[in-house]
């Protein structure tokens, strides 16, 4: 395998992972800007990603995210928060891993859902992935998509940790020594 490109920073998995919070703090620490995909759809958009899923269907969402993302890994020295679900696409992946070291965040489904819950944010602004709502609609999303964020991924950091010790983890793997 190639060595993978350091100039961004990127940081996959699913939500309640902590990739923003992460990310702001690894921003902090390196000296990067941090950009947040799923802010800048938002921005965009001029609506909500539940919204935006309502209107114009998962479908829709995705070729919104896919220009995102390819615009915003056009940049460098980036420490980018990937929408959970843009691993889902391989143009996205290929896109991430040619510009950048991925990394993902991974915690187990009762931690993302206990994170999930306390914040009211998340849960009023993200839409349902599947019918079944709550922890099961958790470790059954996961399950779906861990083979992905595992390939999507440069490295893996265990994100049930304390956000420092996560973010040590994270930037001790994007820059060897620092």
């Amino acid at each position: 395998m190639n060595e993978p490109a350091r100039g961004n920073l990127v940081l996959i998995g699913y939500r309640g992972s902590g990739k923003t919070t992460v990310g702001r703090e690894a921003a902090r620490r390196l000296g990067y800007a941090l950009v947040d995909t799923d802010e800048r759809i938002v921005a965009q958009a001029g609506m909500a990603i539940a919204e935006i899923f309502d209107v114009e269907k998962e479908a829709g969402f995705r070729k919104r995210e896919a220009r995102v993302v390819r615009a915003v890994m056009a940049g460098d020295r980036q420490v980018i928060s990937m929408g959970g679900g843009a691993i889902l696409q391989a143009d996205n992946v290929a896109c991430m891993r040619e510009r950048g070291f991925v990394v993902w965040l991974k915690a187990p489904a009762e931690v993302l859902w206990e994170r999930i819950e306390a914040d009211s944010g998340t849960a009023a602004n993200r839409p349902a992935l599947t019918s079944l709502g709550g922890l099961d609609e958790i470790r059954s999303v996961l399950g779906a998509r861990a083979a992905k964020y595992k390939r999507a991924a440069h490295t893996c950091v265990d994100a049930s940790m304390a956000v420092g010790a996560v973010v040590d983890a994270v930037i001790a793997a994007y820059a060897p020594g620092r």
